[in-house]
């Protein structure tokens, strides 16, 4: 009875330990990567403000060719909506929506994933001229994890995870538009 006591002492002393550290874990994150484009700035930001063209280029369209695809709204404008379901558990299911567009300058995404979690992040595109034919295109995200469920931010590595898919996006659409 006393080493039971012990176990359920000890197990239970690790779960307060890991909550009191939860408090101080941050509970925001963001991703972003960027290329830039040898076109000018007008003829990359009108392509990039359409969703449907992220099949030629988002890492996350290509992982499944056979996924179920549909729309609602026009494409290029705030409202749009681009869904997905894919059978693979890599891609599972969910929406991305426009929110906002600042011409030549910012798309702004809220992307609802269902499955194979549920959550809800803020995504983005912008593009800067560097001069007449060079455009700086950043890719990105923001994000936010509840306590306490935050812990896992000190495991998971956002950063690399999502910024190396972000990564070969931008690199397909830099050979898309080139």
């Amino acid at each position: 009875m006393k080493l039971l006591k012990k176990i359920i002492l000890i197990i239970v002393s690790i779960i307060v330990i890991f909550l009191l550290i939860a408090i101080f874990v941050e509970k925001n994150y963001s991703v972003e990567r960027d290329v830039i484009i040898n076109k000018p700035i007008t003829e990359v930001f009108d392509y990039v403000k359409y969703l449907k063209n992220q099949d030629n280029y988002s890492k996350w369209a290509m992982m499944d060719p056979e996924m179920q695809k549909w729309y609602r709204g026009t494409d290029g404008q705030p409202g749009f909506v681009s869904a997905w379901k894919s059978e693979k558990k890599n891609v599972g299911s969910g929406e991305q929506e426009i929110l906002r567009i600042e011409e030549s300058k910012r798309i702004d995404y809220e992307l609802r994933f269902l499955e194979p979690f549920e959550s809800t992040q803020q995504a983005y595109i912008t593009t800067t001229a560097i001069d007449s034919m060079k455009t700086l295109v950043a890719w990105g995200f923001n994000g936010h994890m509840a306590y306490p469920s935050n812990l896992m931010l000190l495991f998971m590595d956002f950063e690399k995870i999502v910024g190396n898919d972000f990564q070969t996006g931008l690199d397909n659409l830099k050979k898309e538009l080139e």
